[in-house]
């Protein structure tokens, strides 16, 4: 079993950066795969980014490829996802995952669940 808790939120103004950050206790960290989430109200929760248990493979979903980047330290037992170039429509709740299996790209692929980070970007 691990836990997760993001941070690194806040508010942005378009075109600008933020850096999440996940940080595992609890078991070993390098032995999930993790994944980023949002969900924007209203909306159902959507996948972001993933990257596989020892950070070999990432993939991304088409919204944000090209401006995020998945990434994590298994010796700080930490992941990241650095997020440039913002732009409104990327405000959300942010949710770090994790999972034993193998990456996936849909929310029911993760047992565990942080609590999430609020991204908000200006226009």
């Amino acid at each position: 079993q691990v836990h997760l808790v993001e941070s690194g939120g806040g508010l942005v103004q378009a075109g600008g950066s933020l850096r999440l950050s996940c940080a595992a206790s609890g078991s070993t960290f390098s032995s999930y795969a993790m994944g980023w989430f949002r969900q924007a109200p209203g909306k159902e929760r959507e996948f972001v980014s993933t990257i596989s248990t020892h950070g070999g493979k990432t993939y991304y979903a088409d919204s944000v490829k090209g401006r995020f980047t998945i990434s994590r330290d298994n010796a700080k037992n930490t992941g990241y996802l650095q997020m440039n170039s913002l732009k409104p429509e990327d405000t959300a709740v942010y949710y770090c995952a994790a999972d034993s299996r193998t990456m996936a790209t849909y929310a029911r692929g993760y047992a565990y669940w942080g609590q999430g980070t609020q991204v908000t970007v200006s226009s």
